[in-house]
């Protein structure tokens, strides 16, 4: 079964101005093959997602005007993309490639989205570069279909996943949790299970040792049957945004403990990659194929 969600479409042109955000996705792919950390067959091109996988996480009124783009000027702008039907087109297929790349974690262990880790987009806004939230897609699909009602969201961009604490507020079949910049966007933070708020310019050896103790913590508690991991890229020292100080090593020891504790406890985890906006966009898919080659060596049954 293959475990890589990939689609000619995530590469998708954007107008002049917008086209930096989605470079990574096309050269991961490329890099990942040619590593050798992958083979073609481990592919697959996802499907479109049945509109019905978006009920019970967006709200009928924000998807229904999302698909007819008849979302307002301000909506749009609070996303960050111009809207056309080829966007729409490819969130629903990264929505549909997470969930299927979570079914492959299942048989596998691990399953990965070359795109995903939307989680800015909430209940009923899209917002940050992000329309559909594919992880919470996902996550409710597993809980739906296949009666998992112990999940876990690790979110480790270096930007609160805020559109996924608010999804699911209240909600006790899905655990989310986020370590991310205190002072970076979104400026206005929801309330995640468990939130790190980080201050501005932490080391890795400060990152990792609060990384494995709300971790530790977090398996403990939670006893999570699935888990779900937004690997952003942008908690690197090189990264325009993410006013951290993280090493490509530092990133790879994050993965690690992530990994490590998922393999320790028997549990598949599903990954996508979330944001990296390094000057040097050969810094982000770096991070992205350690993130990849030491997930598939922990996981892998």
């Amino acid at each position: 079964m293959s475990f890589v969600a990939w689609h000619p479409i995530f590469k998708h042109p954007l107008p002049e101005g917008h086209r930096f955000p989605m470079i990574k996705y096309e050269l991961l792919h490329d890099q990942l093959l040619y590593q050798g950390v992958v083979d073609k067959k481990d592919f697959f091109k996802p499907e479109i997602l049945e509109v019905a996988n978006l009920e019970g996480v967006h709200s009928p009124d924000y998807y229904h005007r999302l698909l007819a783009l008849d979302l307002t000027a301000s909506e749009i702008r609070r996303i960050g993309f111009p809207l056309s039907h080829q966007l729409v087109e490819r969130e629903l297929r990264i929505a549909e490639g997470t969930i299927r790349a979570a079914i492959a974690a299942l048989q596998k262990g691990i399953g990965f989205n070359i795109a995903g880790g939307t989680h800015h987009a909430g209940s009923n806004w899209g917002e940050g570069f992000c329309l559909l939230n594919d992880q919470a897609i996902a996550a409710h699909y597993l809980w739906k279909k296949k009666r998992i009602d112990k999940i876990a969201i690790i979110d480790l961009d270096v930007h609160q996943g805020n559109g996924t604490a608010e999804i699911f507020k209240g909600r006790g079949e899905v655990f989310t949790f986020s370590m991310h910049g205190k002072n970076n966007f979104p400026f206005k933070k929801e309330i995640s299970d468990m939130d790190v708020h980080l201050q501005d310019g932490i080391n890795g050896a400060e990152y990792l040792a609060i990384l494995k103790e709300k971790l530790d913590l977090l398996f403990q508690k939670v006893k999570p049957q699935f888990v779900f991991y937004q690997a952003g890229a942008d908690v690197l020292e090189t990264d325009n945004m993410g006013k951290l100080k993280l090493t490509k090593h530092d990133c790879l020891e994050r993965d690690r403990i992530v990994f490590n504790h998922c393999r320790a406890n028997n549990i598949p985890v599903q990954v996508s990659m979330g944001g990296g906006y390094s000057k040097r966009v050969a810094d982000i898919v770096d991070v992205h194929c350690h993130t990849f080659r030491e997930g598939i060596s922990e996981m892998m049954h």
